[in-house]
């Protein structure tokens, strides 16, 4: 199988011997401006966690820097049964929990939209800086996409 790289990594991957292109999730996250180094502080000490799963490939955690207030977190996956079992991991379910909990206790949501599921693309909630006092994120919504194509800097062979 010939498949392309970007910086290293592959673009499409290999299930149950079918080829298939990457999934990547972009969770959208409206972040107060008081809050924003909160989620930042937040994201970097998660380090490591989502790092070890099967089937990521990428994170990344975008700031806005044209006076928005909506920060995208960025991940790759291998597939998207890779990334269900990622959700459906106890690390991911623990941090988010405890999350959960917290801002319940202070009578905060959970940042996200009630009612609706992943089908729509909207209201997972997930990884919006949980932490110690709460979600940072006052909202969220996930956006899904299949890599297609993609470039990265040449390569000199």
């Amino acid at each position: 199988m010939n498949v392309r790289k970007v910086v290293g990594y592959p673009l499409e991957s290999s299930v149950r011997g079918v080829d298939v292109p990457s999934v990547v999730k972009i969770n959208v996250l409206t972040v107060p401006e008081e809050m924003r180094r909160e989620l930042e502080k937040r994201f970097a000490s998660r380090a490591g966690m989502v790092e070890s799963a099967d089937g990521f490939e990428w994170f990344e955690l975008l700031r806005p820097v044209e006076g928005g207030d909506r920060y995208l977190v960025y991940t790759r996956w291998r597939s998207e049964e890779d990334f269900r079992r990622w959700q459906e991991s106890r690390a991911f379910q623990a941090g988010h929990a405890r999350a959960a909990a917290e801002a319940a206790a202070q009578g905060q949501g959970h940042g996200q939209d009630q009612g609706q599921g992943q089908d729509q693309g909207q209201g997972q909630g997930q990884g919006h800086g949980h932490g110690h006092g709460g979600p940072a994120a006052t909202d969220s919504e996930l956006w899904t996409f299949e890599v297609v194509e993609s470039a990265g800097p040449k390569q000199d062979d």
